[in-house]
C-alpha cells in the first residue's frame, strides 16, 4: 500500500480575507510575552514592597547588643568612691569621693585627670554624700545637720577645627539646715523641679535614735525671670508617721515625693500638697515573699515609677495611678521581672528612656521598664561595683571592684518595642490596670510611649464594619434592579452616572462629611435614624401594596417604570421623617441636665446617659454614611455587571416555567452571578479598609477601642498618614507605622484570599454551560 502524504495547504491558496499577516503575528506574539512578563513584574513588585515593608520592621523585634569597647583604669582603690557617672559623649568619666571630691579622667584627650577638691563650700564636716544620676546632683550632709548640693555638669567647646573639648562644670549651693537640733545626717537626698524644692534626711542625734526629717527650699523670682537667694521655706518631721526603723530615703527629682523604706521592707510614701507634706501610703514592694527586706528603692525616669530590687534579687516595679475608691494617686505593683541570680549591688536608670541597669555582684542587666522587658544581660568575670547607663543610650559601662572601667557599646535603637508592646495589654504609667492604647507622642521627656496596633486594628474593622453596612444591601439591591428591572433605555443612563460617583476624590467627600454632614446630623440624629428605619419600611410597605393592586392597574405602568410611582411618596416619607425627628426626640429620648438638673429632650445627652457610651460629632455613623457612598459605585458596578451577564437563556427558561420576574432574580440570577458579587463585596472592602481622606477628617481620629457607633476611630491607614511626617527617619514609630502597613496588608490579604476561595468554589456550583 501506498503511504498516504498529507498534503500541505498553500497559502496563495488561501482566501486574502483569512490571511493573517506578518504583523499581526509579531504582535500576537509580543504581546504573549509581555503579559507574561508584566504578570510577573507585578508579582516581583508586590513581593518586593512586602520585603521592603519586612525589612524595615525586623530591627523592632531584636535585643540590645552590647559590645566591649575599651578598659580604663579609673581609680586606685573603689573602698575611696561612692559613685560615678559618664558624660553624655563618654569621653570624660567623673569620680565621685567619699571625701567629696570628684575627678575627671579625660579618656579621648591628653589632659590626663581633672581634679575638683572644693565641690562643697568648706566649714563643714561631711558625714554622708549621695550622688542624684538623673539630674547630675551631689548631695552632701554633714556632722551638723546641714546639706548642701552641687550640680555636675559638662560644657562642650570647639576649636577652630572643629574639634571638640569637654569641660567640667560645677554649680554648688550654700549649706542649708536640716536638723535645728545640730544632728548628725546619716542619709540625705534632695530633688527639685519647676515649682518645688525639697531635702529630705536621715538624722541621728547623740543618743542614737534616727530621725526622718525634710525642708523646702524657696527663691524668689523676679518679674524679668531673675532668681534671688535660696532660703529654707518650710520644715517637716516625719518620724511620727514611721513606726519602724528606717533604711533608705528617696527625694523625687522633681521633689514632691518622699519615699522612706524601712529595714522590714515596709514602704512610707509622702506627698508634698498644699504646702503640708503628707503620709499618703504605706505598703510592702516584696508582699507575699519569705524575705519582704528591700534592698534598694529608686525612682524611674518621670518619678511614676519606682523600681525595687530584694535581697534575694527580685525585682518589681510599682508605678501611681488614680484610686477611684479613695480619689488619690497610689502606686500599685504594675511590673515583676525575672530576678537576677544573686542579690543586685547597685542600679542606675536611664536619662532617655524607661531603661535600667540591674547589676550583682558579676552578673548585668539592661531591662525596660514599659514592656517588662529584659533587653540584655551577661555575666562577667570580674566583680561589679558599680555601673552606668550612657546619656544618649549608646554607651554601658561598668566599674570593677579593682578600679577597671569597662567600657561598652550599646545598641538598641526600639527598646520600646516587641510583640507585647504591639499587640499585648501593657501597664502604662498613670493607668488603673493593663490596657491596650496608642499614644506615640507627649508634652514632657519623660513620656513612655504607647504603640498598641490594637486600637487602630478595631478601627479599621470598625469604619469598615459601618461604610460596609450602608453600602452593601444599597449598591447591591441597586445593581439588582438595575439588571433586572429597569428599563434598559435608563440602564444606560444611571450605570455610567454610578460610575462616575466612583471617580469623586476621597478628600472632597472628606470635607463634605466633616464640614458639612457632621455639624447636620448632630443636631438631627433622631430625624436620621427615621429617615433609616422609615425609608426602607415604606418601600416593603408599598411594595405589598402595589401587589395587591389589580393587575390592569399595574400593566398601565411600562416594565421598568415603577420607580415613577414610588419616587414621590418617598420624597414626602423623607421629609416627614426628617421634620418628626424633633417630636421623636422629645418622645423617647428626654434626659436631666447635668448642669441645670432640668428635663430636656437631647440625643447627644441622653446616648451617654443610658447606654454609658461615648458621643462625639464626628463619629462613625457620619463614616459609615460617606465611606459607603465612596464603595457604593465600586460594589454597584461590579455586581450589575455579573447579575447582566447570567445567560438570557436562564431567565427565559425560568419564565417560561411560571416564575415571576422577582423569583427569576432571586433564584436564577443571584446564585448563578455569586461568584462575581462576592468579588465586588470583596474589592468594596479593600476599598474600606484602606480609605485614609475620609477618616482622617471625619472623626475625631482618636484611637478608641468600642464598635459604639456614635464614637470616632482611629483606622491603621489613618493613622499612617497622620503620623509618618512626624515620625523620625529609621525611629522606633517610623518602623511601627511600616508595620502597621504590614498588619493591613496582611489582613486584606488573609480575607482577600479566603473570598477566592469562596468565589471559585461559587463559580464551580453556579458554572453554566451555553
Amino acid at each position: 500500500m501506498k503511504k498516504k502524504t498529507k498534503k500541505k495547504s498553500n497559502p496563495d491558496k488561501v482566501p486574502k480575507r483569512f490571511r493573517v499577516t506578518k504583523r499581526i503575528l509579531w504582535l500576537d506574539h509580543f504581546m504573549n510575552h509581555f503579559i507574561v512578563v508584566g504578570g510577573v513584574a507585578v508579582i516581583a513588585a508586590v513581593m518586593g514592597i512586602f520585603i521592603f515593608i519586612f525589612v524595615q520592621i525586623l530591627p523592632l523585634f531584636q535585643g540590645a547588643k552590647v559590645k566591649p569597647l575599651a578598659e580604663h583604669p579609673l581609680v586606685d582603690s573603689i573602698n575611696e568612691i561612692i559613685d560615678f557617672d559618664l558624660d553624655e559623649w563618654a569621653e570624660l568619666p567623673v569620680v565621685i569621693r567619699k571625701d567629696g571630691s570628684v575627678r575627671y579622667l579625660d579618656l579621648k584627650g591628653d589632659r590626663g585627670s581633672i581634679e575638683h577638691n572644693d565641690v562643697f563650700n568648706p566649714g563643714e564636716s561631711l558625714s554622708t554624700l549621695n550622688y542624684n544620676s538623673l539630674k547630675r546632683l551631689l548631695v552632701a550632709g554633714s556632722e551638723s545637720g546641714k546639706f548642701a548640693f552641687s550640680k555636675l555638669n559638662y560644657r562642650s567647646q570647639f576649636d577652630t577645627a572643629s574639634v571638640r573639648t569637654i569641660h567640667p562644670d560645677i554649680e554648688s549651693s550654700d549649706w542649708y539646715v536640716l536638723s535645728e537640733k545640730g544632728e548628725s545626717i546619716k542619709f540625705v537626698d534632695y530633688g527639685e523641679g519647676a515649682s518645688n524644692k525639697m531635702a529630705a534626711g536621715i538624722c541621728v542625734d547623740s543618743s542614737g535614735e534616727q530621725h526622718v526629717r525634710a525642708v523646702t527650699l524657696e527663691q524668689k523670682r523676679s518679674l524679668f525671670g531673675g532668681g534671688g537667694n535660696i532660703t529654707v521655706g518650710k520644715r517637716f518631721d516625719l518620724t511620727p508617721d514611721i513606726d519602724q526603723e528606717i533604711q533608705q530615703v528617696d527625694v523625687s527629682s522633681n521633689g514632691d515625693l518622699i519615699l522612706v523604706t524601712s529595714t522590714t521592707g515596709e514602704v512610707f510614701l509622702f506627698v508634698f500638697e498644699s504646702g503640708e507634706l503628707k503620709l499618703r501610703q504605706r505598703f510592702w514592694p516584696f508582699e507575699g515573699l519569705d524575705d519582704k527586706r528591700v534592698h534598694s528603692a529608686d525612682f524611674l525616669m518621670g518619678d511614676v515609677s519606682v523600681v525595687f530590687s530584694g535581697t534575694g534579687g527580685e525585682n518589681r516595679i510599682f508605678s501611681m495611678s488614680l484610686d477611684s475608691g479613695k480619689g488619690q494617686r497610689l502606686y500599685s505593683m504594675t511590673k515583676e521581672f525575672d530576678p537576677l541570680p544573686e542579690p543586685s549591688i547597685d542600679y542606675y536608670p536611664g536619662i532617655r528612656n524607661k531603661s535600667f541597669l540591674l547589676m550583682g555582684k558579676n552578673h548585668a542587666s539592661l531591662r525596660y521598664s514599659t514592656t517588662e522587658s529584659i533587653r540584655w544581660e551577661q555575666d562577667f568575670d570580674f566583680d561589679i561595683a558599680r555601673g552606668v547607663i550612657g546619656e544618649k543610650y549608646d554607651k554601658l559601662a561598668l566599674l570593677d571592684t579593682t578600679g577597671i572601667l569597662h567600657l561598652f557599646s550599646l545598641q538598641d535603637p526600639h527598646p520600646q518595642a516587641g510583640l507585647k508592646a504591639y499587640f499585648g495589654k501593657i501597664w502604662y504609667e498613670g493607668q488603673p490596670e493593663t490596657d491596650y492604647i496608642w499614644q506615640s507622642t507627649g508634652g514632657t521627656d519623660d513620656f513612655e510611649p504607647k504603640l498598641s496596633l490594637v486600637p487602630l486594628i478595631l478601627g479599621s474593622l470598625k469604619g469598615t464594619f459601618y461604610a460596609m453596612l450602608f453600602a452593601v444591601p444599597i449598591a447591591l439591591l441597586a445593581a439588582l434592579y438595575t439588571s433586572q428591572f429597569l428599563e434598559p433605555k435608563l440602564k444606560n443612563f444611571v450605570k455610567p452616572t454610578m460610575e462616575i460617583m466612583a471617580s469623586l476624590p476621597s478628600v472632597v467627600l472628606g470635607f463634605m462629611a466633616a464640614l458639612w454632614l457632621a455639624p447636620l446630623v448632630d443636631t438631627q440624629v433622631p430625624s436620621f435614624l427615621l429617615l433609616v428605619i422609615g425609608i426602607p419600611l415604606f418601600t416593603f410597605i408599598f411594595g405589598w401594596g402595589w401587589l395587591k393592586l389589580p393587575k390592569q392597574v399595574r400593566m398601565k405602568i411600562p416594565p421598568g417604570f415603577e420607580f415613577l410611582i414610588i419616587a414621590p411618596f418617598l420624597l414626602i416619607v423623607c421629609y416627614a421623617c426628617w421634620n418628626l425627628g424633633p417630636v421623636f426626640e422629645r418622645i423617647f429620648f428626654v434626659v436631666t441636665n447635668p448642669d441645670t438638673g432640668e428635663q430636656i429632650a437631647d440625643f447627644r445627652l441622653w446616648w451617654p446617659d443610658f447606654t454609658g457610651a461615648t458621643y462625639t460629632q464626628r463619629n462613625s455613623l457620619i463614616v459609615g454614611f460617606m465611606m459607603g457612598f465612596a464603595v457604593i459605585p465600586i460594589i454597584f458596578t461590579i455586581a450589575e455587571d455579573s447579575m447582566s451577564n447570567v445567560p438570557n437563556s436562564m431567565r427565559s427558561g425560568s419564565l417560561a416555567l411560571g416564575a415571576s420576574r422577582w423569583q427569576t432574580a432571586i433564584k436564577i440570577v443571584l446564585p448563578t452571578a455569586s461568584a462575581g458579587i462576592l468579588s465586588s463585596l470583596m474589592i468594596g472592602f479593600g476599598r474600606a479598609v484602606g480609605e485614609t481622606m475620609i477618616v482622617v477628617m471625619a472623626t475625631g481620629n482618636t484611637p478608641v477601642k468600642d464598635f459604639n457607633i456614635f464614637s470616632g476611630m482611629r483606622t491603621l491607614s489613618a493613622n499612617i498618614a497622620v503620623e509618618l511626617p512626624e515620625a523620625p527617619y529609621h525611629g522606633t514609630l517610623y518602623r511601627t507605622l511600616f508595620l502597621g502597613a504590614l498588619v493591613l496588608f496582611i489582613m486584606t490579604f488573609f480575607i482577600n484570599t479566603v473570598a477566592e476561595i469562596l468565589r471559585q468554589e461559587l463559580r464551580n456550583r453556579y458554572k453554566t454551560v451555553e
